[in-house]
């Protein structure tokens, strides 16, 4: 993994690209240079996984009229510098970097695009056409932000490097604000601040000095709409166990030290299993848990993993006093982000950096084979508006009534479940995977979040006339994987420089898993069908037959118990700067709801949190 930067417009400026590329220096401490030509530059922090010999920036092609910078990695690199040599190309470099410099010489920027596999944002200089080309990846893996006000752009990894720029204005995005406290975080393409964007993935942005930059879609994600080609159970799931082999083997490329995250869950235990083959040694292991009544241990599952296959296996575990790190996680968000996994996941990459530089996961699994339990709910929800309206208040009003440690302690989830399940599916699903359902986020204030609930009904719109589950998955892909789980594993991975690749999210496999017919997924209400079927024998029952379950980080006994006062003196304090952007009476309420336990508002606590810390950054 790297950080890139750069600009194109201006002359460039020595203490500009210094600072860009001190800020982004986390992100590749084995060496910084840029590339600069007349009115364009490129400039990288290299974190040298692949040719740790000739592969140090700046990377030209042969007459050095084209600079290229690269963030994450191309894994079809060995056939595309093949071509390029049977083409008369002089490639001087065993990395992938390269390529990118000698493909601009003779491709415009979407088909540049197109014969690259991989996770990546690229920066492509080229003098010769006085144009500059941003790219990133067709799913948003790697991020790659951007500013322009039409004459010129200003680009990097993170929007710390953009704002490195004095040109960039440093101003609030007010409309983030409703936006955020709906999904967690802010929609792409925009950002918390204002003309700040974040670059779709599957796009490609060519600009020249003094032009709009030009922003094409090189690949979407895929949606069946048809029949799906007729497969039974046993023959899709060989075809998905061979798929996902080839992609975690194409990650297997490193000329560093190699592991994998471990949860215990079905997806990354199989990333575990594939990868013992290959590799030839035993596979290194990480592993995070909560030693908490409040919070999910996933350590016993993950270790009976861990002995099948005899990994080097390292565990940790999180304690409440890990939310100190708040400050931490704001910096490298450069946002406010809603997901209180952050925490776990800022250590458990910190403690993987400590005995490899690349790491494997699981990131990917949920969203190709309807892993979540709110697809079975959205399924469910149309079968319950059919019961007739007197039985459904019945059935509200009687769950209503239960304790909450009935229905073994899901209770809450039920509730939820009833409270929306007569709306209609987008509504529905859309209350399911908020933080704040839509009366709190009134009462918190006026603004609503218009432009974000339009980018995601159109996102629902654009799949009609498709399989209802369909559907739902690539809405999941479009917004939730990208603006949260992705964003979550890059910035908590290159905090410490770990190269984090997630197999699930081949193109491959994602394209393949689009043309299974959504039964082989989501079958009477079991999740994953089809691969819990591809690799069965893989992995011990216990594993294969589990519940799903997340990163279940107990901030609500944390904030009553342990944090309680932490969280009161942040929000509750009379000069929060959230109040002077939210209503008080209401920030209020959630606090003595959770503290008296009337209510469990930890989740959103910590949304409110990650916010106050981020306005008094910013100072607004």
């Amino acid at each position: 993994m790297c950080g890139i930067s750069g600009s194109l417009g201006l002359p460039p400026s020595e203490a500009i690209l210094a600072e860009q590329l001190r800020l982004l220096s986390h992100r590749g401490p084995d060496a910084a240079a840029w590339f600069s030509q007349g009115h364009g530059t490129v400039a990288q922090n290299r974190l040298a996984v692949i040719d740790l010999e000739t592969g140090d920036p700046p990377i030209t092609n042969e007459d050095r009229t084209v600079g290229v910078v690269l963030n994450g990695e191309i894994y079809n690199f060995l056939e595309v510098r093949a071509v390029l040599q049977r083409s008369g190309h002089d490639l001087r470099t065993r990395g992938d970097t390269e390529i990118l410099a000698h493909l601009a010489e003779d491709l415009e920027p979407v088909e540049l695009a197109r014969r690259l596999e991989g996770m990546f944002a690229f920066a492509i200089w080229d003098s010769r056409r006085n144009r500059l080309v941003l790219g990133r990846d067709r799913l948003g893996k790697k991020p790659l932000y951007y500013w322009s006000d039409g004459q010129s752009i200003v680009f990097a990894s993170e929007i710390k490097g953009v704002l490195a720029d004095p040109r960039v204005p440093r101003e609030l995005d007010a409309e983030a604000i409703p936006a955020y406290l709906s999904f967690g975080y802010v929609p792409t393409p925009r950002t918390f601040f204002r003309g700040i964007r974040s670059l779709p993935p599957g796009h490609v942005l060519a600009a020249t000095p003094g032009s709009e930059p030009r922003l094409e879609r090189y690949w979407e994600v895929p949606l069946r709409r048809g029949p799906a080609t007729r497969r039974d159970l046993t023959e899709a799931a060989a075809e998905v166990r061979i798929t996902l082999t080839e992609a975690v083997e194409r990650r297997l490329v490193a000329d560093v030290p190699l592991g994998a995250f471990l949860s215990g869950g079905i997806d990354s235990s199989a990333i575990v299993a594939i990868m013992a083959g290959p590799l030839g040694r035993s596979v290194e292991t990480f592993t995070i848990g909560f030693e908490d009544a409040g919070g999910f241990d996933e350590r016993p599952y993950a270790r009976q993993v861990a002995e099948r296959y005899r990994t080097s296996h390292h565990e940790f575990v999180v304690r409440p006093d890990a939310v100190e790190l708040i400050e931490r996680l704001v910096w490298h968000h450069d946002q406010p982000f809603g997901d209180s996994s952050a925490v776990p996941t800022f250590l458990l990459n910190q403690m993987t950096r400590n005995h490899v530089t690349v790491a494997l996961s699981g990131d990917g699994g949920d969203e190709l084979y309807a892993g979540y339990e709110r697809f079975a709910a959205s399924l469910l929800a149309a079968r319950f508006r059919r019961i007739p309206e007197p039985v459904r208040r019945a059935v509200r009003e009687g769950v209503g009534r239960l304790p909450r440690d009935a229905l073994r302690g899901r209770i809450e989830s039920v509730q939820r479940f009833l409270r929306h399940a007569d709306l209609e599916p987008l509504d529905a699903y859309r209350s399911w995977v908020g933080l704040f359902d839509d009366s709190t986020r009134q009462e918190l204030t006026d603004r609503a979040p218009s432009w974000a609930m339009d980018d995601f009904r159109a996102c629902w719109d654009e799949s009609e006339g498709a399989d209802h589950l369909e559907r739902l998955l690539r809405l999941n892909i479009r917004t939730y994987l990208l603006d949260d789980l992705l964003v979550k594993a890059d910035r908590m991975s290159m905090a410490h420089a770990l190269e984090v690749r997630s197999p699930f999210l081949d193109p491959a496999l994602v394209e393949h898993a689009a043309s299974l017919h959504s039964s082989l997924k989501l079958g009477r209400m079991a999740l994953k069908r089809v691969l819990k079927e591809a690799v069965r024998d893989l992995l011990p029952d216990e594993i294969v037959h589990r519940r799903k379950k997340g990163f279940g980080v107990p901030v609500d006994r944390w904030f009553r118990e342990d944090l309680a006062s932490y969280v009161r003196s942040m929000l509750g304090a009379p000069d929060a700067r959230v109040r002077g952007h939210l209503r008080g009476q209401a920030v209020d309420r959630l606090l003595a709801e959770h503290a008296s336990g009337a209510g469990n508002h930890g989740h959103r606590l910590w949304t409110l949190l990650t916010l106050e810390v981020f306005l008094r950054r910013e100072g607004w």
